[in-house]
């Protein structure tokens, strides 16, 4: 089959690896950010972020040639970060049709001021009124570390959708002997567990700088139960949100849930943010020093929807005492509050 990746960041040029592998063909589009990448890797060049050589069968293309690499495709991947999403649904606006299914990789919410939204719905919500109820949308959550999938390492991860057929044929397109893929349904709880595993492994890396502040122990101990505490506290509200919106907790305590948190508080700009947080430097601050070109999607997250959260807690739609976590991370990363962690306010 022929599938269209829209980003050619490390995530969307990782997926092409078991889909190519399958004997698939992928045209790889890149966004307006992806130019270097694109002129690389159409040079014959490795990845410059994933450092691995594409497939003979990925066909590179710059944002501009979408039109040209859309045509005849079974599948439409979308790979942009969560600021993208939009901007990714109206390019591919004119050009999609109801039978070509949208598989979405990248990981999120918004809120409007009045309630929050996953994704698939805002891209939905951004295609034209003449195929947005019909056309088939799935996701992807699950931990999975784009170099790791790139070396075909073994990966875990469900694909999401309200339509059970679907599911199979989209698994079947991508299921390899190392990318291990189960079906669920549940998307709403699927999608808000890989959202906010963002800010709560923000939150986790804070740990790296409390511990580099604070004074060295006699026995050299690290900080892991304060960083499990934090872990338990995102997972407990995570729970909370996933009921609040109508999902499933069984995603939360699986591979969206506890996996994919699990993972991402193994490293990567989340911690480094966390870590400028945590050694007292406000959030507008360290971005704009020492982070200003980085998406750091826990950051992202908490700006998308901070105020929505906020006016939910004072409409009482959200309870406010059982999201310490998250309301401090909003006041951290929107209001530059000093990091300072609720314990008693844990586990209510």
């Amino acid at each position: 089959m022929k599938i269209l990746i829209l980003g050619a960041g490390v995530m969307g040029t990782a997926l092409s690896v078991p889909f190519t592998d399958n004997g698939h063909i992928v045209n790889l589009v890149g966004t307006h950010l992806d130019g270097d990448i694109i002129t690389k890797l159409q040079a014959g060049y490795p990845h410059p972020r994933l450092g691995v050589q594409i497939g003979e069968s990925v066909i590179p293309y710059t944002y501009d040639q979408l039109r040209e690499a859309i045509k005849g495709v079974d599948l439409v991947v979308i790979g942009v970060n969560s600021h993208g999403i939009q901007w990714a649904a109206q390019a591919l606006s004119p050009l999609l049709s109801v039978d070509i299914p949208i598989l979405a990789v990248t990981k999120g919410l918004v809120g409007d001021g009045e309630k929050l939204s996953i994704l698939p719905d805002v891209i939905r919500g951004n295609l034209p009124h003449t195929i947005s109820d019909r056309i088939q949308i799935a996701a992807i959550g699950g931990p999975s570390i784009a170099q790791e999938l790139a070396a075909r390492r073994h990966t875990c991860v469900m694909f999401t959708s309200t339509n059970s057929n679907l599911l199979e044929q989209l698994a079947d397109l991508a299921r390899t002997p190392y990318y291990h893929i189960w079906a669920s349904t549940d998307i709403l709880g699927i999608e808000v567990c890989v959202a906010m595993k963002n800010v709560y492994a923000l939150a986790v890396g804070l740990v790296i700088g409390f511990l580099e502040k604070g004074n060295k122990a006699v026995n050299h101990a690290e900080m892991h139960n304060l960083a499990a505490a934090i872990f338990a506290q995102g997972m407990w509200e995570t729970a909370y949100l996933v009921g609040k919106m109508g999902g499933k907790t069984e995603s939360v305590y699986s591979l969206p849930g506890s996996g994919d948190l699990y993972v991402t508080c193994q490293g990567g700009r989340n911690s480094r943010m966390g870590r400028l947080l945590a050694l007292g430097i406000p959030y507008s601050q360290a971005k704009a020093k020492y982070m200003p070109n980085d998406t750091v999607e826990g950051a992202s997250l908490a700006l998308a929807i901070g105020n929505t959260v906020e006016n939910m807690i004072h409409k009482g739609d959200l309870d406010e005492t059982t999201l310490p976590l998250l309301r401090t991370m909003i006041d951290i990363v929107c209001h530059d509050a000093p990091a300072i962690i609720p314990w008693d306010k844990f586990f209510n």
